[in-house]
């Protein structure tokens, strides 16, 4: 049987991040006896999805974290890396931050095909956002296809000049749909289970404690809802730097014992099942998949305007400017409350997000006979 290409992603580890649980999602639909992925991280730790990777036939390899001062170290490892690794098909690396110094040395150890692939529209603050900045100038230029999660994104990573002429494509954050269709045995379950009283209503939130998601700004719009309904609940799954300043923030409010924090869950679907109401106020994204996750298992969702119109894919979801302050959100949310919960699995499919499709771009990219 011939042996499958393979096809080396680069990430900056292997949580249950939002970039890290898309590409898994590809590999694990992925025909893994034509392509198989191995990961290249920059981390140390052991990783949520290490045993997952290893056990479907990939492997982990760690580079250092580029600290600036180590650039040439940093340059260093990626070369002994190809030198000690060779005859990958491509190399596709989501950490754009770093990806135009290891992708043209990927190029020069004879890898065919290099991959830059814009997962968010926006950076960090301060310092390290000012450096990511800079280390992406050109980098359309220095892989051989430029990918994006949304058009905001490919503007914002490789720049507006290349997005509006068309050399940036298109690979939506698909999901399995299937996997977050409501159901109302888990709903229940998982509502005893943490301790929710029936009637309570939830609001729920998906993501990592960082500054990009603006939790502070959630939790001001929950003190709001809770003040006319004091029995609700935030439901916040997730973990991150920020999670200490974010239960401190609650119980300044008094809202500890109305916040439920879970930590990562590898089996987020069923925590959608337990909301009632998602929010995400994030300041920047790509193209969220937790926002896809949450209108395929039926909730009725408010994003920032911040964060891209294409991921506004059925009627329950709609974008508020943040300009407009808690009570406005938590106005919005109490007009809205009121509804019956649907299955939503076929129109997150008929929207083009379902992961089968995205495993279909990907394989037609990894596989052309002829590399650009």
């Amino acid at each position: 049987m011939k042996e499958p290409i393979r096809v080396l992603q680069v990430l900056g580890g292997t949580s249950l991040g939002g970039a890290e649980s898309r590409v898994m999602d590809s590999y694990r639909h992925m025909d893994r006896d034509r392509i198989q992925f191995d990961f290249c991280v920059h981390s140390e730790e052991t990783g949520f999805f290490d045993e997952e990777i290893e056990r479907l036939g990939g492997h982990v390899y760690r580079v250092p974290r580029f600290r600036v001062t180590n650039w040439h170290a940093y340059r260093k490892a990626w070369k002994a890396f190809f030198a000690e690794h060779p005859g990958y098909r491509a190399v596709h690396g989501h950490m754009t931050s770093t990806a135009s110094i290891y992708l043209p040395i990927a190029k020069k150890s004879g890898v065919p095909l290099t991959i830059a692939h814009a997962r968010s529209a926006g950076v960090d603050p301060g310092l390290k956002g000012m450096l990511t900045r800079i280390l992406r100038r050109n980098l359309g230029k220095k892989a051989d296809l430029c990918l994006t999660c949304s058009y905001l994104a490919g503007e914002a990573v490789f720049g507006k000049k290349m997005a509006r002429a068309g050399l940036v494509q298109t690979v939506p954050n698909a999901i399995d749909a299937s996997a977050f269709a409501y159901n109302k045995e888990i709903r229940e379950s998982m509502r005893h289970q943490l301790r929710i009283p029936p009637d309570a209503l939830v609001i729920g939130h998906v993501g990592r404690f960082g500054h990009m998601k603006n939790h502070d700004f959630l939790l001001d719009v929950f003190e709001r809802v809770n003040k006319e309904l004091p029995g609700s609940r935030l439901l916040l799954v997730g973990e991150g730097s920020l999670l200490p300043a974010v239960k401190e923030k609650a119980a300044s409010l008094g809202l500890l014992d109305n916040v439920i924090f879970t930590g990562n869950q590898a089996k987020v679907s069923d925590y959608y099942q337990a909301m009632d109401f998602f929010v995400f106020p994030s300041i920047f994204e790509g193209l969220p998949g937790t926002v896809i996750e949450a209108q395929a298992s039926g909730l009725r969702c408010l994003i920032s305007d911040s964060v891209t119109p294409e991921v506004l894919i059925t009627g329950l979801a709609q974008a508020m400017p943040l300009s407009l302050g808690a009570d406005r959100w938590a106005a919005n949310i109490l007009e809205r409350k009121g509804y019956s919960r649907e299955q939503m699995e076929q129109a997150v499919k008929d929207a083009g997000f379902d992961v089968s499709d995205q495993v279909k771009m990907l394989e037609t990219i990894y596989l052309q006979e002829k590399i650009l």
